[in-house]
């Protein structure tokens, strides 16, 4: 199967799973999930109709994007350390994966060095997995509100890494309770903060995830391969 096949198939499950959930298809968007593939996948899959692309590794994100002419728009999806932000700052329009203020403050201070904003989503471990980065859902209001006095980063919603389960439906319950946080973080009205993106869901389990209210869904083995 070729990355394009793949992504029409791709897309038609997620039109499929939104419109089981009464939603409209265009309310969820396509992350293609780049990481560790060469330059040409995201080359292929961008002729094939993808613009979004997840990247999890700075010094990869750095070196595809250098090579990648094309009107691609990056995302920065895995753990970031507050050292590597300024090597990334003029590359991606989004990243998923803030779990800490001091990670915020220095994308405010780096994006602000360029004049602009980054759009952020504030990571949150809801499984309590000590592998995986995230605050805690009991912090996750206190970090919206340091992070929302800050210049340059704009909070736009939540993310989450579930625990792997072989049956997708043992996800959903952490899919639904990022959409409880999400609404009682919303119903707070903090000044600058928006909740109106929801990244949650992969390969194996993007479709309970739109049923949940996914807006975002990372999919990489599904267009690309096995790694």
């Amino acid at each position: 199967m070729s990355i394009a096949s793949n992504l029409q198939h791709v897309r038609e499950r997620i039109r499929s799973a939104a419109l089981a959930a009464g939603r409209q298809p265009d309310s969820v968007l396509l992350v293609a999930v780049s990481k560790t593939r060469p330059a040409g996948d995201v080359v292929e899959a961008y002729h094939a109709g993808q613009v979004v692309f997840g990247e999890n590794y700075v010094q990869e994100l750095a070196a595809k994007a250098a090579e990648v002419s094309e009107a691609v728009e990056w995302h920065f999806i895995g753990h970031l350390q507050s050292n590597k932000v300024r090597q990334i700052a003029a590359i991606v329009s989004m990243i998923h994966s803030v779990d800490r203020l001091s990670l915020a403050e220095e994308i405010s201070r780096q994006w602000g060095r360029l004049g602009r904003c980054c759009d952020i989503l504030v990571q949150v471990n809801l499984s309590g997995e000590t592998t995986k980065s995230g605050t805690t859902e009991a912090e996750a209001l206190q970090l919206v509100r340091a992070v929302s006095a800050l210049p340059h980063a704009r909070i736009r919603g939540l993310m989450t890494m579930p625990p792997f389960f072989d049956d997708p439906e043992a996800a959903r319950p952490f899919f639904g309770e990022l959409k409880r946080l999400a609404q009682r973080i919303e119903a707070e009205s903090i000044p600058g903060v928006e909740m109106r993106e929801l990244s949650m869901g992969m390969s194996g389990d993007f479709e309970a995830a739109i049923q949940e209210g996914a807006t975002l869904v990372r999919v990489g083995t599904s267009i690309f391969g096995a790694r």
